[in-house]
């Protein structure tokens, strides 16, 4: 009973920083594994979701007979790694600022995500080699490098609408 208070104790003094590092640490280790899944199950994980994905649009009334295992595993890699850009942008809003100038902390921005977005797919497929009944592909880097650009700019919504988060409200800027 001690040892659980104590990791609820260090949990509730963890800062958002370290919070945000850790969930995308976590999501990148999610992602791995996936990728550590043998063939075999991998594709009855995928039929599975076919499966669910075609029962969600026949529910809606949409015939999905087009739908294939093979657009649900594109849409997965793209979706997880959609979910890795929005990750990333929270991360690297949170982690704590240097004084410096604005152009200066938006380059300090973009280069660690930048490195990031290329080199967790390019790691990602590279596990794959060594997976029975896997194989590395091309086109799955560009697709998983797509979804984090993706999730990068859906982060980028409320600052193109205008909106400015506060720590402690919600404001838009005043209108001239």
């Amino acid at each position: 009973m001690q040892t659980i208070k104590k990791i609820i104790s260090a949990a509730m003094n963890i800062d958002i920083s370290q919070f945000s590092l850790l969930l995308l640490l976590l999501w990148i280790l999610v992602m791995y594994g996936h990728s550590l899944t043998p063939a075999v199950l991998s594709s009855q994980e995928s039929s599975r979701a076919l499966l669910l994905v075609r029962h969600l649009f026949q529910s809606a009334g949409v015939e999905a007979a087009w739908l294939t295992e093979h657009m649900v595993r594109k849409g997965a890699h793209f979706g997880e790694y959609c979910i890795f850009g929005i990750l990333l942008v929270f991360y690297l809003k949170n982690r704590p600022k240097r004084r410096y100038g604005h152009r200066q902390w938006e380059l300090e921005l973009f280069c660690p995500a930048a490195l990031a977005v290329v080199l967790v797919p390019f790691m990602d497929e590279t596990i794959q080699l060594f997976v029975a009944g896997r194989s590395a592909q091309v086109t799955d880097v560009w697709l998983d490098i797509a979804g984090s650009c993706f999730g990068i700019l859906l982060c980028q919504i409320p600052a193109l609408l205008g909106i400015r988060f506060n720590r402690t409200k919600l404001r838009r800027p005043r209108k001239w």
